[in-house]
């Protein structure tokens, strides 16, 4: 059954949605805007890498309705209006707060393929990453072959080897002259 979609992820926002699909050789995104559709074919065999990092100004998200609507609004309306007033809106703001706060911080995802740099959104929620990541590093690994290449070479170390015999003021000169030929 090759070729057969499973949806993975779907990302909403105000001007349409970005949906996911996974298959045994591709990922597919279709993002809808308005009454437009854009796809995007990611080949499992050319993905270099998935980062998926929090937002910077999620915090926002929280501050915004917890301080504007469950701090100035509802003392607003306390003070003026009445009690009842003032304290439905103050727990709709705190409400609302800590609601963004149980979810998490929200999320920027990139793309790297061999032809191309794509920031797409791929989560929502920072905290559900792992499991869509989960689901496309499964999938890249069997249309691999199950061989992942290394993406890095091993680094030597910096500092030179010191053998049990040599004492620390022979290495604190061998450090200096190394010092002096750089």
């Amino acid at each position: 059954m090759r070729g057969a979609f499973g949806k993975i992820s779907r990302v909403g926002s105000l001007s349409g949605a970005t949906k996911w699909y996974l298959s045994e050789d591709c990922l597919f995104a279709a993002k809808r805007v308005m009454y437009t559709v854009e796809y995007r074919r990611f080949y499992l065999l050319d993905l270099e890498s998935i980062l998926v990092w929090p937002k910077r100004l999620w915090l926002l998200r929280l501050l915004i309705p917890g301080v504007l609507l469950g701090g100035a609004v509802a003392a607003a309306f306390w003070h003026w209006v009445n009690f009842t007033t003032g304290a439905i809106f103050g727990g709709t703001g705190l409400a609302w707060a800590a609601l963004e706060l149980a979810l998490g911080p929200t999320a920027e995802t990139r793309i790297r393929t061999t032809g191309a740099t794509v920031d797409l959104p791929l989560v929502k929620r920072a905290r559900r990453a792992r499991q869509v990541l989960a689901k496309i590093d499964a999938a890249v690994r069997s249309a691999r072959g199950g061989v992942i290449e290394p993406t890095t070479a091993p680094v030597p170390s910096p500092q030179p080897e010191v053998s049990p015999t040599q004492t620390s003021s022979e290495v604190a000169s061998a450090a200096a002259s190394i010092e002096d030929l750089t």
